[in-house]
């Protein structure tokens, strides 16, 4: 009898093991199912070499313009600094406020023209703000109305010393922008940007919702 019920609690024990590793497992498999949902991106379907910019497959037609412009501007030998500046400020508004072709919250827009050492605090800054009401649209299902940027209209207003870090840039640009969208659905139209000299690159160093003067 005594040989019996060590069998018998020997396949109870070894069916429970069972059970808690196929529920292990699920529960791993659906963790990472759930990271892919939440952390989908749009394919790269160009690329300007040399400066890490690339135009996603799901980019607007006004905001491929904008690339076209900047890439015929960087292939240049002596490249106009002025108007890559202000290309700059304008991809930069336009890809991240433009939410509706957006995966979900962690889709940031805009982060590739942002000073990488503030990267990571952009993009937590932007989902815990105007990406946190995004919804997830991984199986293109979403019916919420988000923002469509129709236009930017950009203004240098001046140079000015930026300071960062350690670091500064005696000659940062300080533009004004204006945004005009497909339809109003009262989200931010208007703001200032800092933009840094990085090496050859120049970069989003700060936004404000205000206008400079």
């Amino acid at each position: 009898m005594a040989r019996k019920r060590k069998v018998k609690y020997s396949r109870l024990f070894i069916l429970i093991i069972l059970i808690v590793l196929i529920i292990g497992l699920s529960v791993l498999a659906l963790g990472k199912f759930n990271s892919k949902k939440t952390t989908k991106k749009a394919k790269d379907i160009m690329e300007i070499k040399g400066y890490d910019y690339t135009l996603k497959e799901n980019a607007t037609d006004y905001y491929k313009k904008l690339f076209k412009e900047l890439s015929d501007t960087l292939k240049s030998k002596n490249v106009d600094e002025e108007k890559y500046s202000d290309l700059v400020a304008k991809m930069f508004v336009a890809d991240f406020f433009n939410l509706d072709n957006k995966y979900s919250k962690n889709d940031v827009g805009g982060v590739e023209f942002v000073y990488k050492n503030y990267q990571t605090d952009f993009e937590k800054y932007a989902m815990d703000a105007i990406y946190k009401s995004v919804e997830s649209n991984v199986y293109g299902n979403r019916k919420q109305k988000l923002p469509v940027v129709d236009s930017v209209k950009t203004e240098k207003v001046k140079n000015e010393v930026f300071k960062y870090g350690d670091s500064s840039d005696e000659n940062a640009y300080v533009y004004n922008f204006n945004i005009t969208y497909k339809e109003d659905l009262d989200y931010q139209t208007n703001g200032s940007l800092v933009l840094i000299h990085n090496g050859k690159k120049i970069d989003v160093a700060s936004m404000s919702e205000k206008s400079s003067s």
